[in-house]
């Protein structure tokens, strides 16, 4: 208790580890359970049904568990999942997730989350990820590891962005954005693969090559949707390894895109 500040308000049913700080006038509620190694600066609010896991870094002034914002919600016991080693920074907000959907807002973990980040109820965030200031989320949208979001960026409801894509700054997204691809612009569109972020990640140029075909099926072949999709389990057919891998992940996410990609 001696790395809890005295105006600090942490209720007696909250379950802190020993090693977890919090600053002056943070406010924990009864139902928050905090991981060891965690750092809660000053003026954050944790409530509802709130799981933090271990080496957490919150900077002030973050909400996070608050009620959804959406009317439907009644108060029913839903949660809020922040993983291991995250960095959350200024004036974030994590809601809990509600009943309509899987009734859980989860964020795994070593993300680095900026200032004024919005992630709303019912969202899955995957690992690794980079969300710049003022990115924003809005319910039930689905994003995959390592994925960077720039500043201003904002995804409708249920969209589904797939691992190591990047979506540019000030982007609007309103369609799913397939994975590796890079997306900007004003309208948005792909504008080619992640080449920059999979070469800091390690994939090898046989890797690349897959996936820069696997791109021109989709994006430049004039096929439809469909029958780019037969064409890649061919093209797969065709490969080993890690390719092969990357090739079933894009594969997987255009059969289960609902909203339609964006092209």
């Amino acid at each position: 208790m001696a790395l809890i500040h005295p105006t600090a308000l942490v209720d007696a049913g909250a379950e802190l580890d020993a090693s977890v700080s919090v600053g002056p006038y943070s406010v924990i509620g009864p139902h928050v359970r905090i991981g060891a190694g965690t750092r809660i600066a000053s003026h954050v609010v944790i409530e509802g049904n709130t799981t933090i896991g271990r080496d957490n870094v919150v900077y002030q002034f973050c909400s996070l568990g608050a009620a959804p914002q959406d009317k439907k919600y009644r108060g029913e016991p839903t949660r809020l999942e922040i993983g291991d080693r995250n960095t959350l920074r200024e004036f974030c907000s994590l809601n809990l997730g509600t009943v309509q959907d899987a009734g859980v807002t989860r964020l795994g973990n070593d993300n680095w989350i900026l200032a004024y980040v919005h992630i709303a109820h019912d969202c899955q965030v995957g690992s690794n990820t980079i969300f710049s200031n003022n990115a924003t989320l809005a319910g039930h949208v689905h994003v995959g590891d390592w994925v960077i979001m720039s500043g201003f960026a904002a995804v409708h409801q249920f969209c589904k962005i797939g691992e190591h894509a990047f979506v540019g700054m000030n982007a609007s997204l309103s369609q799913d954005v397939p994975p590796f691809v890079l997306a900007a612009g004003t309208p948005i569109a792909a504008r080619g693969l992640n080449i920059e972020g999979l070469k800091r990640r390690g994939f090898a140029p046989d890797e690349i090559a897959a996936l820069r075909s696997a791109y021109k099926l989709v994006y430049k072949s004039g096929l439809t949707l469909e029958e780019a999709r037969a064409a890649l389990a061919d093209q797969e057919a065709g490969l080993q390894g890690k390719a092969a891998a990357h090739l079933s992940t894009l594969r997987a996410f255009l059969d289960s895109a609902s909203r339609g990609i964006v092209r």
